[in-house]
């Protein structure tokens, strides 16, 4: 690989071309603006152009990378006043210079790094968490805080990453400016002196210090404040990662755009811009996102590119509806005592999870609409869903939007709502998982925009396993711990066998009446659920134990095809699972997850490992299939998200090769989930695109700091890099 950093310093500036634009790249229309960056060795190629104005209703940016003769064209530029600069890695950033739209092509002086740590401030935050050494296994197992520090249920160091990212990651990204340094506690803090004392007190602050504390002692606070310390104190003392590849190949020829969208203190966790099963509806319409700490729904109108939010209601009065966001146990390091997403005025507790679209173009939610105690008809035998699975709480219900009359419609809920998707069936019926429970709830639209009756319409299974091998499950069953016994009785071979795997996502299957979901305990399964024909009492459940190397799903999505796609998020791994290549699904093996290894197959994300291990430093929250070939890349593409390398990552199984959709700017792109939408079918390239969004839990940890809004990002690809 050559070096991406030079020892020298070049001139910036801008001039125009002394040739002809249209010699160069033809005549180009008002609305782009194009020509080429030169450093000092010649045309820099795969580099990026980040157009930026705030002549909008909202902030907006757009950025392109150069070919390889350092040309760009930065196309569909609306009527404004542009900041115009180059960022790439081996460069510092270039100065900025406002232009417009013009059809005079122009170069742009980039400027080459005089240090490696100055070319290493761009770099992506998994470059600089892979940085981080992580207990060795010889360590293992930890012996508690008396002992060797870590804590006594680490029992590998695969576990110890486990927690490190879906403890830490979950919330935000880990390798960032702000995570890898702690300038910003010993200014707040004086009287802190070592880099161990400063993370001891971090991981205690804000609204999230709780967590953040809970995590890091179940790790073993001792051993981990010491690794984190070891990990800022060579970084303050100039220690670089290695620098990654520029751009290639179809990675030049990605546009993305992006708009502010929320406040400076919002936390967004997903956007959405179309149904699942027809990537065409709300064509041209507008982006949604769900601010989970403000309750509200987050609109985005990008043909205007202007933005608002509405507040989402809740059926009880709000006063009586709790909150999860606890008050900060330690002062925040950037919002002191303040009580940001409980108390902020008005007090609006919805705590919005995740947006889905449905055929009529109505934007559903997962939404809290009142307490969390259950309606009696959650419990009551009489309902035959209540009679088999019985709940009496739930943290969360729905809700959804209807942007033709601008008005809310709120849904009870027995089962605790998190994720949600569609199904391609007559009822269009809306599936559930449960964070924290075992169950696979539904509501059947079509029931409910008829009736207008949530009884008649919702409806859950459990998870009940086929392990007497008749082919139907029936009581009584074989029981787990739990419900009032702390030991599980012998095991019945006789008997069906209940089990419970907390979903942390759902997705129903295009070709048959299953819903798969994905569990994070540990090491992580996958879990099938078939309705059949009269659910509860014909529901039945396959669980598939994801096998090593892998570790922690949490995404699912599936191909047209039924074929399961998941997220590793602890291991960087995309899997796929494929049911149809089981030898058995009966037998010992299945109840324990492991009867069909010939179903799986595991591709593991590039990027550099975290220090001491073979584990990506890269985390993926999520991930997604482009079942219709929105991206360009071709039907049924599976994509991870990129949660620490600002990137959506795109696998083409058969050549096993990755390709990275990169946001250089602002630093910080964390993407939970991400769709996409076609606005018109006829339009190639600029008719279709990709969308994701800022869904740090702390949007001052994007590059600009305090004070930072959100940004919804746009993806597209398009033939090459200089398509207008």
């Amino acid at each position: 690989m050559r070096v991406l950093f030079h020892f020298l310093t070049v001139v910036v500036g801008v001039a125009f071309l002394s040739f002809p634009a249209d010699a160069v790249l033809g005549q180009a229309p008002a609305a782009s603006i194009e020509g080429v960056v030169q450093g000092a060795n010649g045309p820099e190629a795969g580099v990026w152009v980040i157009a930026e104005t705030s002549d909008l209703p909202t902030n907006f940016i757009k950025i392109v990378v150069t070919d390889g003769q350092g040309r760009f064209v930065i196309p569909e530029l609306p009527a404004a006043s542009y900041s115009v600069w180059v960022r790439g890695y081996g460069l510092v950033d270039s100065a900025k210079t406002t232009m417009k739209p013009s059809a005079t092509a122009m170069t742009l002086r980039a400027t080459a790094a005089r240090t490696p740590q100055e070319a290493a401030k761009v770099y992506p935050g998994d470059y600089w968490l892979s940085l981080l050494e992580v207990p060795a296994k010889t360590e293992f197992p930890g012996t508690g805080p008396q002992g060797n520090g870590l804590g006594q249920g680490m029992l590998t160091q695969n576990h110890w990453v486990y927690q490190l990212k879906s403890g830490c990651n979950f919330c935000h990204q880990l390798g960032n400016q702000l995570t890898r340094t702690v300038d910003h506690v010993f200014k707040a803090k004086p009287e802190i002196k070592a880099h161990q004392d400063a993370w001891e007190w971090r991981l205690g602050t804000g609204v999230r210090g709780n967590g953040m504390y809970g995590t890091a002692t179940g790790m073993g606070l001792p051993r981990t404040t010491r690794a984190l310390a070891d990990w800022t104190e060579r970084v303050a003392k100039g220690e670089v990662p290695p620098a990654p590849a520029r751009p290639t190949g179809i990675e030049r020829n990605v546009v993305v755009t992006l708009w502010d969208w929320g406040t400076d203190k919002s936390f967004m966790h997903d956007e959405i811009s179309t149904a699942k099963t027809n990537p065409r509806v709300n064509a041209g319409g507008p982006i949604y996102a769900v601010s989970a700490g403000h309750g509200a729904l987050t609109i985005l109108n990008p043909k205007e590119h202007s933005t608002y939010e509405l507040e989402i209601p809740t059926r009880a009065p709000k006063a009586d509806v709790p909150s999860r966001f606890p008050a900060p146990n330690r002062p925040s390091l950037h919002w002191g005592n303040e009580h940001l997403w409980a108390n902020a005025p008005p007090y609006a507790p919805a705590d919005p999870h995740n947006p889905m679209i449905d055929s009529k173009g109505r934007v559903w939610m997962t939404s809290k609409i009142r307490p969390n105690q259950n309606a009696k008809w959650c419990s009551d035998p009489a309902n035959k869903f209540a009679a088999w699975f019985p709940l009496t709480n739930s943290g969360r219900q729905a809700s959804y939007y209807d942007p033709k009359t601008a008005t809310f419609t709120l849904i009870d809920t027995c089962y605790a709502t998190h994720h949600l998707q569609f199904d391609n069936d007559a009822s269009e019926t809306l599936y559930f998982n449960e964070l924290s429970g075992p169950m696979v709830g539904w509501i059947d639209t079509k029931i409910y925009d008829e009736t207008k009756d949530e009884q008649k319409a919702v409806g859950w299974c459990g998870q009940v396993l086929d392990t007497n091998g008749d082919g139907r499950i029936t009581k009584p069953w074989n029981v787990p711990a739990g419900r009032g016994q702390t030991t599980a009785p012998a095991f019945d071979a006789a008997l069906d066998t209940e089990v419970r795997y907390n979903l942390y996502a759902v997705i129903p299957s295009p070709v048959d009446d299953s819903i798969w979901g994905a569990s994070e305990q540990y090491p992580g399964f996958i879990v099938r659920v078939d309705r059949g024909s009269n659910p509860p009492s014909t529901c039945k459940t396959e669980i598939y134990k994801v096998p090593d190397p892998g570790l922690d799903p949490r995404g699912i999505d599936i191909d047209r095809n039924g074929v399961v796609w998941t997220a590793l998020a602890a291991s960087s791994h995309l899997a796929s699972f494929d049911r149809r290549k089981c030898k058995s699904l009966s037998g010992p093996a299945n109840r324990e997850g492991t009867g069909c290894p010939e179903g799986w197959a595991l591709y593991q994300t590039p990027g550099p490992r975290l220090k001491g291990t073979d584990i990506p430093a890269d985390f993926h929250y999520y991930n997604w299939v482009d079942q219709f070939d929105i991206s360009g890349l071709g039907a049924n593409t599976p994509f991870a998200t990129g949660s620490n390398s600002d990137s959506l990552l795109a696998l083409n199984p058969q050549t096993r090769q990755w390709t990275f959709l990169r946001v250089p700017y602002p630093l910080g792109f964390y993407s939970r989930g991400m769709d996409g939408r076609i606005d018109d079918a006829n339009a190639g390239w600029k008719g279709r695109a990709l969308y994701a969004n800022y869904g740090t839990h702390f949007v001052w940890h994007i590059e600009g700091g305090k004070g930072t809004k959100g940004k919804l990002v746009k993806f597209q690809i398009r033939p090459d890099p200089l398509a207008r």
